[in-house]
């Protein structure tokens, strides 16, 4: 096992770049890491400069890593590589997630799991969509007006983001939304007030996420807008341009299936939870 320095997070985010759609989700959290993006992980990996699993997990070292919901992640192309590292370079002494792996690993992590006496269960099921070229993007006509209202979030809009995302509410999704409101490209609509009613963040592993309108202000087609202009604006800074749909969420499916993202259907993401 080898923690990656700055400089073998380049190289590793290279070689990751070769395995979309699979990897988009470990490359993701590496192509911030590289352009100094805060985070609290550190990256291993089975061996050097050739490596077959590489895993990301709460850096011991830093101590903001308390202020988040502890969280692991993965990208492996050899199962028993991936159990000796899950097994070993993994704690499972308390509550965490691993997310986004491809769902054929899943027996491999409820065995470990059980090996640990962990419980655990899936947390959802995901569909990974992306654009794989930006030509491929439908973007709706934008009025003047509506154009005018196009802005980014601000700090002063972390309370109303958190009370309205799923996930969030509490102190941590606050926390959530601050580190990612700072550091992230952001997009929203505004009322005539200057009061966002529709908003679209990016994760800190580069993932459109967060999708959000106020009821009172749908089927006016601000989705579509936040998508096309938020996917425009992260690939000329270089991101990838991709997101993961909950199973059961058909309307967000169609949406960005409408607007010409694509889904590998051979693959498959998961989010599992471990010792709840």
């Amino acid at each position: 096992m080898k923690v990656l320095s700055k400089d073998e997070l380049q190289i590793a985010e290279g070689v990751l770049l070769k395995h979309f759609p699979r990897s988009y989700k470990v490359y993701g959290f590496l192509f911030t890491c590289n352009r100094n993006k805060p985070s609290t992980l550190e990256v291993v990996v089975d061996s050097w400069p050739e490596f077959k699993v590489i895993l990301l997990r709460p850096d011991p070292k830093n101590k903001r890593s308390k202020d988040f919901k502890k969280r692991v992640s993965f990208f492996s192309t050899d199962e028993e590589v991936l159990r000796k590292l899950l097994s070993e370079e993994v704690d499972w002494s308390s509550y965490f997630l691993i997310g986004g792996f491809d769902i054929s690993h899943a027996p491999t992590l409820k065995e470990v799991s059980s090996e640990k006496k962990v419980n655990n269960r899936t947390y959802t099921l995901v569909h990974l969509m992306y654009l794989p070229d930006i030509s491929h993007l439908r973007a709706p006509d934008v009025d003047s007006q509506l154009e005018s209202r196009i802005s980014s979030l601000s700090l002063s809009h972390i309370d109303m983001v958190n009370k309205t995302w799923k996930f969030g509410g509490d102190e941590k999704g606050y926390r959530h939304f601050k580190n990612i409101i700072s550091n992230f490209p952001t997009c929203c609509i505004l009322d005539t007030h200057g009061v966002p009613v529709a908003w679209i963040l990016l994760y800190e592993y580069c993932a459109l996420g967060m999708l959000y309108t106020l009821p009172e202000h749908r089927g006016k087609g601000y989705a579509k807008v936040l998508i096309s202009t938020m996917a425009k604006k992260i690939h000329a800074d270089g991101y990838p341009v991709f997101c993961f749909i909950e199973e059961d969420n058909m309307v967000s499916y169609k949406l960005f299936q409408n607007m010409g993202f694509v889904e590998d259907t051979s693959y498959r993401a998961a989010w599992f939870e471990f010792n709840f």
